[in-house]
């Protein structure tokens, strides 16, 4: 017979059990994350002015007092939480990236920092909203928060890193997926079906447009200039001769009203301001489209 030791200390993991790491995601759930580590790169890459490569790890983060969590609300065609947690560390560096910051890390995360981290979250859940909207059948929407733990028990957890040349350890987050999201990306994502397996096109063949015109080539390489109109405002003509520096002058458009896109003095697209090397840029939300007047020639 086997002696049993008595004094074997109880497991502290039994307590309070973190989520469990699956390597092997329901396809659904592969899909909406590759969709985000797909994002994050192309938005690092923006805004850095070099590639980023981030992989998919079951590989757990260390859990820290010091870590930072943001929640991801999902709207429109999908409903459900995620949250993404990051070491300190890696918010840090994330949002040196941002700001085209050389300098070695501090300690902790400064609110400098944690402001530029959360715009460039903001970024990539703005770049995800887009890309998995024809995956989920519709528009989606995400409003992202600082925040902290989850109060649910999480259906998934996946961990992206990346390589990073100019220090020792990577850049790392962790993504937790509620169970209501979760449940609803069963229901909505589907695989995109291959054109050999499609059986039930949504749209008839007469919806089909029509090839362009052989003629529009000779316009693809026409320039024109657009221009982005962040509000307006109805001034009086003694108001505008008042003007001097140092005025301010008021806008109609709130801080978070939609950026207006300019074709010639006509209102094309919208969409949100981003940084892009340290440039201002435009993600377009919405294209406005407009149907030709009656009569008029196609």
């Amino acid at each position: 017979m086997t002696d049993v030791p008595e004094n074997n200390p109880p497991d502290a993991r039994l307590e309070n059990p973190a989520p469990e790491l699956r390597p092997e995601l329901r396809p659904e759930l592969g899909l909406w994350c590759e969709a985000w580590k797909t994002c994050f790169q192309s938005v690092l890459s923006q805004v850095s002015g070099q590639p980023s490569v981030f992989e998919i790890s079951s590989q757990a983060l260390p859990a820290a007092d010091s870590d930072v969590w943001y929640t991801v609300v999902a709207g429109g065609a999908i409903h459900g939480e995620m949250t993404l947690r990051l070491a300190a560390a890696s918010g840090t560096r994330l949002a040196q990236k941002l700001l085209c910051e050389t300098a070695p890390a501090p300690e902790g995360i400064t609110a400098e920092h944690k402001e530029a981290l959360e715009e460039l979250l903001r970024q990539v859940a703005g770049l995800a909203s887009t890309t998995l909207a024809p995956t989920a059948g519709g528009e989606v929407k995400f409003h992202l928060s600082a925040s902290a733990a989850p109060s649910w028990s999480s259906d998934a957890v996946v961990c992206l890193q990346t390589g990073d040349e100019a220090a020792a350890t990577p850049i790392a987050l962790e993504i937790q997926i509620s169970p209501a999201l979760a449940a609803a990306l069963q229901l909505r994502v589907q695989p995109a079906p291959t054109p050999q397996t499609s059986a039930q096109p949504s749209f008839s063949s007469s919806s089909t447009l029509p090839a362009p015109s052989a003629s529009y080539g000779r316009l693809m390489d026409v320039g024109l200039d657009v221009k982005l109109r962040f509000g307006t405002r109805h001034m009086l003509l003694r108001e505008v001769l008042a003007l001097s520096a140092g005025v301010v002058v008021e806008l109609e458009n709130t801080i978070h009203s939609p950026v207006d896109l300019l074709l010639d003095g006509r209102l094309i697209a919208q969409g949100e301001v981003v940084v892009v090397d340290g440039k201002y840029g435009l993600r377009i939300t919405d294209v406005v489209d407009f149907a030709p007047a009656t009569g008029s020639a196609v």
